[in-house]
């Protein structure tokens, strides 16, 4: 019996040893295609993950017999990327946005009163705010004027944001409130006025006069707003967004739901370009959190080409005499360089027409001599004289695109610009030449925030309806692999964040998704169709 009872725990022994072989972690992948994204754009069939962050990636049989989990999921065949990174949208203004009027893909100016009408009757008092019209999808693209607005909403202030954000229509009562009247002037930005009277027309920092009457939202209106965008980026497979252009009030108020658990989030944030701002965050330091990057401010060099704000060189095709404005003197974005080359932040500009990337292009030079890797961005880049191309790689400037601004823009941007200037423009190959890399976004809530229609547009350059037969530009298309890097290792590079993220390695953070199909290889037509069927962040499923 004394034998027996020996035996049997030596047995129990044995178990024991041979489960102690087993490393333990927390979560186990197996039965999956997974794009690696790293350095060889190696693929596997499992990955395993402990306290949040990428443990081993391999053939899942052996990691199986190599590792003793808590939680084992079979993939099903599907496929695996890094988190997508959003290295240009407006994260936390999309979610106010959502609490508004949504103007997106309305038709007609009637279709845009039609929908006030409606979302007043639901929102009864204060002001009465909308975003997302184009004129440039209606009938007649001209500008409205608010005669309308008037006679629907006389005592209560409305003021309605174009798609880019770079025009606004107000009605008389908005108007009243800011001050603004008739014959009025300010730099960087216009007031329309036609026979005497105000059209309601505001352009670039004109708005600024009337939202800045705008009441501030409540701590709960700002904790909704960031809660409900982040709910629909999750949705869309983002786990790390790019906010361009906060205020220091805000980030503290995203840091604080992050540490509270509220946010789930990962956010770069760009500080806005404001003296109160620079105060703030320059004595500290750069500031850096597992959810939170605060490394850089957001300028703004001059308006969009929907609005005819981008300036340009030379005169609109479309507009003679009119060339856009800088929305500030040259001397401002100089004096902003000149002060952050002496910091560890960076400069992330925007600039849409040629003379605005040119006047930055020159200025990020001269404070950027000698200094190699300071990762100074132009935030869309979008129109380039052929002439300065070779800046972005001679300064390691980096120039940060949207594709879908490129199959948004195509139906009228030779308009705007001519046949002869539109070969520069949304030349995101030959950006992305000048440096070998390049950090793709949505800019939404002014796009959509699919990040696959983003990757459709950076490789096909075609709407959804596959127009224009062949792509629009075809020669600036990236390539499959080129437009996944720049969706997530190349934002993360964009971000000083390459070695934590952007890529699935061991020691990285387990931010990763599961796609219903293979983007490297399905059909372009497919492409989106593209489901996500599951996000984590730091290995904790969040959709």
């Amino acid at each position: 019996m004394k034998t027996l009872r020996l035996f049997i725990g030596a047995l129990m022994i044995m178990g024991n040893w041979g489960c102690s072989n087993k490393s333990e972690a927390d979560l186990l992948i197996r039965n999956a295609v997974i794009y690696s994204v790293d350095s060889q754009f190696s693929k596997q069939t499992g990955m395993v993950i402990r306290d949040g962050k990428i443990l081993e990636l391999g053939a899942d049989a052996q990691l199986l017999e190599k590792y003793q989990t808590k939680e084992v999921l079979d993939a099903g065949g599907q496929f695996i990327y890094p988190g997508f990174i959003d290295a240009h949208c407006h994260f936390y203004r999309y979610g106010l946005g959502l609490q508004t009027a949504d103007l997106v893909g309305t038709t007609s100016w009637q279709s845009i009163l039609d929908t006030l009408v409606k979302f007043s009757s639901n929102v009864p008092e204060g002001w009465l705010i909308g975003r997302g019209w184009d004129q440039n999808d209606w009938p007649a693209q001209n500008f409205p004027t608010n005669e309308d607005l008037n006679r629907l909403f006389p005592e209560r202030p409305v003021l309605l944001s174009r798609i880019d954000g770079h025009a606004a229509i107000a009605n008389d009562r908005a108007l009243e409130l800011a001050g603004i009247k008739a014959g009025d002037r300010l730099t960087g930005g216009t007031i329309e006025v036609k026979n005497g009277r105000l059209t309601g027309i505001l352009i670039d920092n004109a708005i600024d006069l009337v939202s800045s009457k705008i009441p501030a939202p409540t701590a709960i209106q700002m904790k909704e707003a960031l809660q409900d965008a982040q709910r629909n980026c999750f949705a869309m497979g983002l786990t790390t967004v790019d906010d361009c252009g906060l205020d220091y009030t805000e980030v503290e108020f995203i840091d604080s739901l992050q540490k509270s658990g509220d946010l789930k989030m990962r956010v770069y944030a760009m500080l806005s370009d404001a003296k109160r701002n620079y105060d703030y965050i320059l004595p500290k330091g750069i500031i850096k959190t597992p959810f939170l990057n605060v490394r850089s401010f957001k300028v703004y060099a001059d308006g969009a080409l929907g609005s005819r704000g981008a300036c340009l060189l030379h005169d609109y095709a479309d507009d003679p005499g009119n060339k856009g404005f800088l929305l500030s003197n040259p001397e401002h974005f100089d004096s902003v360089a000149a002060l952050l080359a002496n910091s560890p932040f960076q400069m992330n500009t925007h600039a849409i027409g040629d003379s605005g990337n040119r006047t930055i292009l020159k200025i990020y030079a001269k404070h950027l001599e000698g200094q190699s890797d300071r990762r100074w961005r132009i935030e869309h880049a979008q129109v380039v004289n052929p002439d300065d191309f070779v800046l972005f790689g001679a300064h390691g400037i980096i120039p940060s695109v949207q594709p879908t601004h490129a199959t948004s823009d195509m139906y009228w941007a030779g308009k705007r610009v001519g046949a002869e200037r539109e070969k520069g423009a949304y030349a995101f190959k030959q950006l992305m030449d000048q440096n070998g890399w390049i950090p793709l976004g949505t800019d939404f809530p002014v796009e959509d925030i699919s990040p696959f229609k983003t990757f459709f547009a950076a490789v096909a350059r075609q709407d959804a309806n596959g127009y224009p037969e062949g792509g629009y530009q075809p020669e600036n298309a990236l390539s499959r692999e080129q437009a996944l890097r720049g969706m997530t290792i190349w934002a993360a590079k964009s971000n000083f964040e390459e070695s934590e993220k952007g890529s699935l390695e061991p020691g990285k953070l387990a931010d990763f998704i599961l796609l219903d199909r293979d983007l490297l290889t399905a059909p372009k037509d497919s492409l989106l169709s593209t489901r996500v069927l599951g996000t984590w962040v730091g290995g904790q499923k969040v959709f």
